[in-house]
Parts: C-alpha cells; sequence; structure tokens
C-alpha cells in the first residue's frame, strides 16, 4: 500500500519527506497505518534555517512568520543564492520556494 501511496504522492509533486509515518497496527486480516502530512516549518528548524542564512552574510534579512520563513532582499540574484544555499544545506524537511519578486 505504501508504494501505491508514493506514486500518488509524487504524481501530485508532494515530497516524500513531509510525510510522517504513525505505528503500524495490526487487526485480524486488516492492518492500519496513520500518516501525518506535515505542513509548515517548526520553530527550531525555522531558526536554524535563519541561522544558515545569517551566517553566509548575504544581503537579505531573514525573519520567521508563523510557519513561514520570508526573506527579503533588494536583489534577485540575492534571493536565488539564498535559495541554491538552503538547497544544498541538506535540510530533514522538503522546502518550497515562493518569489513574489517580479
Amino acid at each position: 500500500m505504501l508504494d501505491i501511496l508514493y506514486t500518488k504522492m509524487a504524481k501530485r509533486k508532494i515530497d516524500l519527506k513531509a510525510l510522517e509515518l504513525g505505528k503500524l497496527e495490526i487487526h485480524g486480516k486488516g492492518s492500519r497505518q496513520q500518516l501525518t502530512v506535515l505542513e509548515g516549518v517548526e520553530k527550531e528548524m525555522a531558526k536554524k534555517i535563519v541561522k544558515i542564512i545569517k551566517v553566509a552574510k548575504l544581503k537579505v534579512q531573514a525573519a520567521i512568520q508563523g510557519e513561514k520563513v520570508r526573506v527579503t532582499g533588494k536583489k534577485r540574484d540575492d534571493l536565488q543564492e539564498v535559495i541554491a544555499l538552503l538547497k544544498e544545506s541538506k535540510l530533514d524537511i522538503p522546502l518550497q520556494f515562493i518569489n513574489y519578486r517580479d
């Protein structure tokens, strides 16, 4: 069943890191396993992301806004450097990047 779920999630472009597997419960002929889809960034992970950005000393500002980390900067190139930096930092969570700057 997990293989089917993973292929369906991949078709919908949902990262498999966003799934948190629960405990497998076996009842007679059937079994259940609870899955949780993670949404947003936890406080500790958000602080870690902000710290990574500040250590890189780029000309951007990072702020935690609820379950998101907002990065602002004057130049698009600086923001793209932050995206590249976070992609190569190998965090354990899936990240989405939304660029409002057009």
